[in-house]
């Protein structure tokens, strides 16, 4: 402010000095001349004045547009964040739609079975004149023994943290998902046998991203992949015959894909072993566990229902010295909420919660993380062909939206269960026992694609089937 006071009195004076001398010779034209003079003087006057105020509004425009521009930046980049957390979000989702399942089922009852072989599928009946032919997986010394009967799939839910919900993506699944009745054969249906086109009571199935199928070739003692449109499959792991060598298997149940490793791990339950190869180098991770199904959940804990000791353990991925966690069951045979009864395949969400199919129960489990009993999810109304009832449960496998698949085995259907419903619906099968495109006989095996495709592992008709989803 005082640079300015004086800089305006100097240039008074200067006018007043000016007057003077042009006093005596004042006229109209001069007068005119002067004031255009003055008018200038006033207006170099007040320069500095109004340069100020540009200056002025300069830093202000300048502020304004550093705050916008910061602006711009931080909502571009919370914009970006949150892209990613979108991203992340549906991978999580993805990891939580993984599945399949394995299953291995027993007799109905607990009467004794005459086994005339203990490696071979033997055909008998039961005492609900049911008859049917189920591979032997568990040995005894003597002939009559309490059977495990073979129908698995594949349990994996979200692979590890380095992979993306590997083979069971279910994005286009609804509550009103409905699937054609009449299936595509993509796997085997060439008889049973040992070919590379034949399969020979397929157990676990795995769809992976790229609709490629992983498969428990039980009595082959083999896991084979069928690449997507392929007309046969190529041996991955096994295929040397039924032994307990490292590179062999005895009547595989299971299989599971770790993406972080490229390895798969098997469930070879005739060796009570869970195995892994990797590159055709194999290692044992548990021994001594009648293995039916296997599951990884999204932090690399691999579970395995044990058929025999009626649990499902949890290990932490590479720390196998221990006897694992019981998640599920493990309080003896039974029936109560904390006890299962032959619990075959297994699936676990995104929250770390077990399904279980208990199989002698006819029901399906539902236990959630750090509980003391599981809750019943489908079936449990005993042993039947109501809509409430199942009959001897296999495969499970849970969508996006949490609703149930259970492969209904000695029903010959696959059916959807809405937790907290009082029964379910059949989705696809329900025509009989048979061979024909919209039959199965004895299903086991459950997986989906990224479309929303049904995949059902067909276990005595030596094939695995493609449902394919209706939009």
């Amino acid at each position: 402010m005082e640079y300015k006071k004086l800089f305006i009195d100097k240039n008074k004076e200067q006018d007043i000095e000016l007057a003077a001398k042009r006093a005596t010779t004042y006229d109209a034209s001069q007068e005119h001349k002067f004031e255009s003079e003055n008018k200038n003087n006033i207006k170099q006057s007040t320069r500095p004045q109004t340069g100020s105020k540009i200056h002025f509004c300069f830093l202000i425009n300048l502020v304004v547009v550093i705050l916008i521009t910061i602006i711009s930046i931080t909502t571009w980049f919370i914009f970006i964040k949150k892209a990613e957390t979108t991203v992340n979000t549906t991978t999580a989702t993805i990891d939580a739609s993984t599945t399949g399942t394995t299953i291995l089922t027993t007799s109905t009852t607990k009467t004794s079975i005459h086994v005339t072989s203990t490696t071979e599928s033997t055909m008998f009946e039961t005492s609900t004149t049911e008859t049917t032919m189920f591979t032997t997986l568990i040995t005894e010394t003597t002939p009559t023994t309490k059977i495990a009967i073979t129908t698995m799939s594949i349990v994996d839910t979200t692979m590890l943290t380095a992979s993306t919900n590997f083979h069971t993506t279910t994005k286009n699944v609804s509550k009103f998902s409905k699937w054609k009745q009449n299936a595509i054969i993509i796997a085997g249906g060439n008889g049973q046998g040992q070919q590379l086109n034949q399969l020979n009571h397929p157990a676990g199935i795995l769809v992976d991203k790229k609709k490629n199928i992983f498969i428990a070739d039980v009595d082959n003692h083999r896991i084979v992949e069928w690449k997507y449109n392929a007309k046969e499959g190529h041996i991955i792991a096994g295929g040397n015959g039924n032994g307990n060598r490292t590179d062999q298997l005895n009547n595989p149940t299971d299989v599971i894909v770790d993406q972080q490793n490229h390895s798969i791990i098997i469930a070879d339950i005739g060796n009570r072993r869970v195995i892994q190869w990797m590159n055709q180098n194999q290692q044992i991770l548990i021994e001594n566990i009648d293995c039916f199904g296997l599951a990884i959940d999204k932090n690399g804990f691999i579970y395995v229902s044990d058929c025999r000791k009626d649990e499902v353990r949890r290990w932490k991925m590479g720390e196998y010295n221990n006897e694992g966690i019981v998640v599920a069951g493990g309080n003896g045979e039974g029936d109560r909420l904390n006890q299962l009864n032959h619990p075959s395949l297994i699936f676990v969400d995104e929250n770390q919660s077990v399904y279980v199919s208990d199989q002698n129960n006819h029901r399906v489990m539902k236990w959630k993380k750090d509980t003391k009993e599981g809750r019943i999810v489908a079936g449990g109304n005993g042993k039947g062909r109501n809509l409430n009832q199942l009959s001897g449960p296999a495969g499970v496998i849970v969508d996006d939206l949490g609703q149930i698949y259970v492969a209904d085995y000695w029903n010959n259907q696959i059916m959807r269960w809405c937790e907290g419903k009082e029964e379910g619906e059949i989705v696809v099968g329900g025509n009989g026992r048979g061979s024909q495109s919209n039959q199965f006989n004895d299903p086991g095996g459950l997986s989906f694609d990224d479309e929303g495709n049904l995949y059902v592992g067909d276990f005595q008709n030596h094939r695995i089937e493609k449902f394919e989803i209706i939009l």
